[in-house]
């Protein structure tokens, strides 16, 4: 029997799958408890306080949480599902959150849920505060003291391990690996299995000036790229393709492509997954070869799914223990500055310490949404990842003999092949 003079915490997960999701379940759960709290688990996300539901929820126990922090996936489920898709959803979500009886609400999510939990916060004025525990495999959102966010560092793992494999079965068997990578807006994941595995070269989209790029700009780079490593005597190689290139294409450029629907989810994103990027690049510049009389060897994949629900390595683990311990100690506290009155953003600064931030630190004030963190392409890790790639760069064209070794791989000769790959490396005649 339920003691209803005892506070209540709500957790609830939204978004994709991250490795550390369950820590931070356990840890937000039995802190809680600790602190004489009942702690109801909202299954699938938002989905169904949004239709006004208070059925799909379970009690937790610390029986339930206390030896889940070593698994993936989450105990709770989740779900995309978008509680600020209308005012009328919104307005639902929050009164099934009062008829819970909740005092406080964890969320754990990336930048949509997490923009979802200011509403909901807002929208319920103080009565329901809430803390937001950041987690996505994407790192893109830009937490203090540049942390990644939780889930990352596992999928990165998991991911330029079996990019290792891959790498091995490309120079066995003389063939090129075309790996499209998890990441809507940002090119972290990416590049960083890119940097772990020693790719032989990896493209996301913050490395194209201005807001749009093209299919055939990418398909030019992966061109000479292969042309680049048989110049050097090698028939093999791994290119790693950040998904999010696709958030940067026009939309009716990428609609026009062969095999693409262009379909958005609940927050109005273009669902990158549905699109088979890695496919039709692969196709592309295989024609370009077949054009010219030639053939290369690419076998196409798409790394995501496989790296989600991994079991977190110790670091995850251990780093959402403490945003989880954070959460649960912030909703059971008074807070000290107004701007947190409603609820916030809970992080790890320097030194190991949890801070709470603001909602409206987070958020774009010209689009209202949680900011994204990209890739800084000035910065010296990037610099240190190009430096180990293998790609055309402006060097090869004005050096003679690597361009007389480029053209003939590209059974073209110097001038053609300069007029056709100079622009993609930034050559000026």
């Amino acid at each position: 029997m339920e003691d209803m003079s005892r506070r209540r915490i709500g957790i609830l997960v939204g978004g994709g799958p991250a490795p550390g999701i369950n820590s931070a379940i356990s840890a937000a759960a039995m802190k809680a408890i600790d602190d004489g709290c009942d702690v109801i688990g909202i299954l699938d996300g938002w989905q169904h306080l949004i239709a006004g539901r208070t059925d799909m929820v379970r009690q937790l126990h610390v029986a339930d949480v206390s030896r889940i922090h070593t698994e993936g996936g989450s105990i709770l489920r989740t779900s995309r599902a978008n509680p600020t898709k209308t005012p009328e959803s919104l307005e639902r979500t929050v009164k099934a959150l009062r008829e819970l009886s909740l005092s406080g609400l964890v969320t754990i999510g990336g930048d949509d849920t997490a923009f979802a939990a200011r509403e909901v916060a807002e929208t319920a004025d103080g009565t329901i505060r809430v803390a937001h525990v950041p987690k996505t495999i994407d790192n893109d959102l830009p937490l203090p003291a540049d942390m990644p966010t939780f889930g990352y560092e596992t999928a990165r793992w998991v991911g330029s391990d079996l990019c290792l494999n891959l790498m091995e079965d490309s120079r066995t068997t003389n063939r090129w690996f075309f790996v499209v990578v998890m990441g809507r807006k940002a090119g972290h994941l990416a590049l960083g299995i890119g940097r772990a595995a020693g790719a032989t070269c990896t493209i996301i989209g913050e490395e194209f000036a201005g807001d749009r790029i093209t299919f055939d700009d990418v398909c030019t780079i992966l061109e000479g790229a292969i042309l680049k490593r048989r110049a050097l005597g090698r028939r093999d190689g791994l290119a790693i393709i950040a998904e999010g290139i696709g958030e940067k294409m026009d939309p009716e450029e990428l609609a026009a492509l062969p095999g693409v629907h262009v379909e958005y989810d609940a927050y109005d994103h273009i669902r990158l997954a549905e699109i088979p990027m890695e496919t039709i690049l692969k196709r592309a510049v295989q024609k370009r070869f077949a054009d010219r009389g030639d053939n290369v060897t690419i076998t196409d994949l798409r790394l995501g799914y496989e790296l989600r629900c991994a079991k977190p390595i110790t670091f995850d683990i251990d780093y959402t223990r403490t945003l989880g311990f954070g959460a649960a100690r912030f909703l059971l506290s008074e807070p000290e500055d107004e701007a947190l009155r409603v609820g916030g953003m809970v992080s790890l600064g320097r030194g190991g310490h949890v801070r709470v931030l603001p909602f409206d630190e987070f958020r774009d004030p010209e689009t209202g949404r949680t900011r994204v963190r990209t890739v800084d392409t000035e910065a010296e890790a990037y610099e240190v990842a190009r430096q180990y790639m293998l790609r055309l760069e402006t060097a090869d064209l004005k050096d003679p003999d690597m361009l007389e070794r480029l053209a003939r791989q590209a059974r073209t000769d110097t001038t053609t092949f300069r007029e056709k790959f100079g622009p993609a490396v930034g050559l000026e005649e």
